[in-house]
């Protein structure tokens, strides 16, 4: 098989049951993906693992789902174990696990804290371990963060600052299996047309939101939109093999480095 090419290749997804991960899922099914691990995180949202699955399925490659609360090394380590069982080890594991919170500074408990860190941070980290020790050679590993971290905001302490961590991950990650071929990669959408958005912002945000990007006039939405992203994720994880080390910002203009 080439490095190059999604074609009869082994992805896992966390977070793949919906929204920007379910469209990734769908979408790496569509280009020949042999089979597609898609994780999901609670019962909650197990109705659109499965709906995610039959999708990829219909398109020709093998669907499992499995569930797990990643915010432990222990269910991290079991996720991989548990889709190398399943199908093999993988040649493309993607993390798009991620919880917004906005809330001045003052107001931010030690528990929401402690939540926000597991979720965006520490479940991080251990994905990108976990995938070097079985993401199979020349594989392609990528995480979902933030175009916050662009920005100079207030409100979104907790949530781009327990993303950040990843920008450093991604770069040591990179160089650490690179001799293996393997390309480490993080993105970080613009706010997206999800209802990851629409939880936190109130209507002023959101007017604001869908007006900042310089492309927000020629936009649907304003946001970014999912399927905007996914073609950039398609390419990292294909073609695009040669970039790594890499947090690429894609958000129509919002942020900038």
């Amino acid at each position: 098989m080439s490095r190059n090419s999604i074609q009869g290749k082994v992805a896992l997804i966390a977070g793949g049951a919906k929204n920007l991960g379910g469209l990734i899922a769908r979408d790496l099914a569509e280009r020949g993906a042999k089979a597609v691990v898609i994780h999901y995180n609670s019962a909650a949202s197990q109705a659109e693992a499965e709906a995610t699955a039959a999708a990829v399925q219909k398109a020709g490659a093998k669907a499992v789902t499995l569930q797990g609360d990643l915010t432990s090394a222990a269910a991290v380590a079991k996720l991989f174990a548990d889709a190398v069982a399943a199908v093999g080890r993988p040649d493309i594991a993607i993390n798009t696990v991620g919880k917004v919170l906005k809330k001045p500074f003052a107001d931010i408990s030690e528990a929401e804290f402690d939540e926000m860190d597991a979720v965006n941070n520490k479940a991080a980290f251990f994905f990108l371990k976990e995938a070097g020790q079985h993401v199979n050679d020349n594989g392609k590993v990528c995480t979902l963060v933030t175009s916050l971290l662009g920005a100079f905001t207030p409100f979104y302490a907790s949530y781009a600052g327990t993303k950040a961590p990843v920008e450093h991950y991604t770069r040591a990650a990179a160089k650490e299996f690179g001799a293996r071929g393997i390309s480490v990669t993080a993105v970080g959408p613009g706010p997206m047309d999800t209802p990851f958005f629409y939880g936190q912002e109130g209507a002023d945000a959101q007017a604001y939101h869908k007006s900042a990007a310089a492309l927000s006039p020629s936009s649907k939405t304003g946001l970014t939109d999912i399927e905007d992203v996914v073609p950039f994720i398609r390419h990292l994880v294909s073609d695009g093999w040669w970039i790594t080390g890499q947090t690429i910002l894609i958000n129509g203009g919002y942020t900038t480095k």
